[in-house]
Parts: structure tokens; C-alpha cells; sequence
């Protein structure tokens, strides 16, 4: 299993726009030096909190201070773009990154985003699924001639095939509606699933493998659980009232916010006690300790019914930055080894040695007595030498 984040990034208003924008950079150098596999950056135009206007942008910095991590768009807002013009950045970015690049895929979360470039909510999910269509299709080399309400091509093609061979990873997002099982199946890509960890996301993850393994066979794809990737909200500290006590700090405006973005926002509740004592009911989020997040993953891969190839910890300001950074380490430390099986060996060599008893004590105490003894045998068989006996 993979492990990276879903960064949208939820900054609450009334701090400074550029340090917040450095944090996240920051975060993604740390996740680097860390040993997570990926990032997923977001794109909105507004409501304040969701920052990054541009996730290619911000993905070509992040790329020139981080050596292993892979950083995708999480996601692309398709009917916002001219898909000719979004697949040619997303193959530039490609060669720039040499091949580090993923292309995330989505409608579009806020309604203001669209209304603001006159395109009505209803039509989203549509203008994303042949925009996608369009995108594919140009990766994949074919000259596209497409008349739809959102975009017009005319024998457009890619001037540059992508770095990656045959192309980077393409993952489409996908919360309870059909559209993103039924968007992965039909064009052989992967899935974000962003609302994994609510009990109704829970639910349907099994609802919707099975949907795109179905669509997939019917477009001539294999639905591969490998592209498949789930999301979900988590704060660790060394115990649970820490982890508590710690999102205190902005879980209520990050609750507030949410009341105006969806219908129903991930965590319910006017204060943070209320939130908190919510979500020990819901368990919508993980907020305690390595073992709680170890718990929550082990639920996700018995509810997909078969397994997924990457958890993504849905970014989020709950907490202060110091104790934000401390929940990634104690997340990289103990949860990331436990399910990628680097912390059997070392157990199991320990144990072998702790469980000889004193074997090893006594066989290293009787080498240095013999050492020893050895040492005052040699000294007592050389013959021994006055001082005027030397030539």
C-alpha cells in the first residue's frame, strides 16, 4: 500500500494567504524527507479557505524541492478548462518532473467556482465526462474534433507525447454518485474516492469497485485496485486527548465553512466539543493515535471488499502547525510501516535474540574470557627480556 495526502487546502481566513501557501510547501518537503509516495493538490477560485487557484503551479515548485514524491492535481476541476490546454501542461509538467506527475480528475466541489464562470451546477458532472473523454483520447495520441457546450476542438493534438510511458497516472474522483466509477471503468484509469472514511462513502465502496470492474470489462479495461485510492481525514499525537485537545484550534471553523460549500458538511457540531464528541459517533475522522489510524485503515480495506492501492490523509488545519507536522511524523513512523511490512523483521530479530535467554550474553562473556586467558598464555610463553639484553 501507497500513502500520500489530499491537500485542498483549507486555510481559514484572516491569516496571511502567503505564509499559509509556504506551510503547504513546507508540508510537502517534509512528506518528501518522510517517505510518503504522493501528493494531491487541489484547485478552486473561491470561498476563501481552498487557496491554490492552480495546482500545476504550485506542483512546479513543489517538484524542484522534493526529490521522491509523486504530486498530482487533486483534482482538476475539468469544465473549467480546455481540455487541449489542461493535457498539454499536465505533458509538460511530465518531462519538467520526469515523470513524477499525476493528473487527479473531478467536476468541480464548489458551486461558486462554476456560477462564477456561468456554467450551471447541473452540467458539471456532464462537461467533466467529455472533457475527460477529450483528455484521454489526447494522451493517447489520437487528433480530436469535439462541439460541446463547454469546449471546442478542432483537429487537436498533443505536440509532445507525456514523459512517463505510456503516460502518468490518471486517477477520476469519486464520492456517492456513479460518475467516478463509471469515468474510471470506461477510459481504464484510477479513482480517487474522497469521501471514504463518511459511513455512507464506507458503504458504497464496494457498490462502486463493483461498478467500475463492470464498466471497465464492458470498454475492454481491467479495473485495477492498484489505481485505486482512498481518502480521509486524520489527527495523530501520542495519546487521544492530545490529538483532542489539539484540533481544538480549528476544527470549528473548518465545520463552519463546510455548512456553505455541502449539503451535509463531514463533521457536524457549533463547537469543538460538540464535533469531537460527533465524530467518536460517526468516526468519520481519526483523531488519536497510531493504532486508532492503523484501526480505520484495516475498516477501509475489509469494507472495499479486496483491498486498495494507496491511503491519502485528507489535509486540513484541525491543528497547529508544530502538532499538524507531529501527526504526519507519528503517521510516517508507525502507521506507514505497519501496512508497507517493514516493521516484521526487525521484530522478529529481536525476538529470536531475546527469547535465547542468556545464550548470546554467555557465548560473548566466554570469547572475552578466552580473549583474556589467551592474551596471558601468549605472554607467559615468550621469553622474557632485560632491558640490556636488547641489541
Amino acid at each position: 500500500m501507497r500513502f500520500g495526502n489530499f491537500m485542498a487546502p483549507f486555510h481559514p481566513t484572516g491569516q496571511n494567504p502567503t505564509l499559509a501557501l509556504e506551510r503547504d510547501l513546507d508540508l510537502i518537503v517534509a512528506m518528501d524527507h518522510l517517505g510518503f509516495d504522493e501528493a494531491w493538490v487541489g484547485e478552486h477560485h473561491s470561498a476563501g479557505f481552498e487557496i491554490i487557484a492552480s495546482p500545476e503551479v504550485f506542483i512546479g515548485v513543489a517538484a524542484e524541492r522534493t526529490k521522491h514524491l509523486r504530486l498530482g492535481t487533486g483534482v482538476s476541476s475539468l469544465p473549467y478548462h480546455n481540455p487541449l490546454m489542461l493535457a498539454d501542461r499536465m505533458v509538460l509538467l511530465d518531462h519538467l518532473t520526469r515523470g513524477r506527475v499525476m493528473l487527479g480528475c473531478g467536476p468541480g466541489q464548489l458551486t461558486s467556482d462554476a456560477h462564477m464562470l456561468g456554467i450551471p451546477a447541473d452540467e458539471q458532472r456532464p462537461r467533466m465526462e467529455q472533457c475527460l473523454d477529450a483528455i484521454v483520447r489526447l494522451l493517447r495520441g489520437e487528433t480530436v474534433t469535439m462541439h460541446t457546450d463547454g469546449f471546442t476542438l478542432q483537429d487537436a493534438r498533443l505536440q509532445l507525447r507525456p514523459y512517463s510511458r505510456p503516460c502518468f497516472d490518471i486517477a477520476v474522483a469519486a464520492s456517492f454518485s456513479p460518475t467516478g466509477p463509471r469515468g474510471a471503468g470506461r477510459h481504464g484509469i484510477g479513482m480517487l474516492s474522497i469521501a471514504a472514511t463518511a459511513r455512507q462513502g464506507m458503504d458504497l465502496l464496494a457498490q462502486h469497485w463493483n461498478t467500475w470492474e463492470e464498466v471497465a470489462a464492458q470498454n475492454g479495461h481491467v479495473a485495477d485496485r492498484s489505481k485505486w485510492r482512498l481518502v480521509g481525514p486524520m489527527h495523530l499525537a501520542e495519546t487521544r486527548e492530545q490529538a483532542e485537545r489539539d484540533v481544538e484550534y480549528g476544527i470549528a471553523e473548518f465545520s463552519d465553512y463546510f455548512t456553505h460549500i455541502l449539503p451535509a458538511g463531514p463533521v457536524q457540531g457549533g463547537t469543538p466539543a460538540e464535533i469531537i464528541a460527533n465524530n467518536r459517533e460517526t468516526g468519520f475522522a481519526v483523531i488519536g493515535t497510531p493504532d486508532d489510524a492503523i484501526a480505520k485503515i484495516e475498516e477501509l480495506v475489509e469494507a472495499s471488499n479486496g483491498g486498495f492501492g494507496a491511503f491519502l490523509l485528507f489535509d486540513h488545519d484541525w491543528a497547529p502547525p508544530a502538532a499538524k507536522l507531529r501527526s504526519y511524523e507519528l503517521f510516517a513512523q508507525y502507521v506507514i510501516p505497519h501496512f508497507t511490512g517493514q516493521l516484521g523483521g526487525p521484530i522478529a530479530s529481536r525476538d529470536w535474540v531475546t527469547g535465547s535467554g542468556r545464550s548470546f550474553v554467555d557465548q560473548a562473556a566466554h570469547a572475552i574470557g578466552k580473549a583474556i586467558d589467551d592474551h596471558a598464555a601468549e605472554q607467559q610463553a615468550a621469553p622474557s627480556q632485560r632491558p640490556d639484553d636488547r641489541g
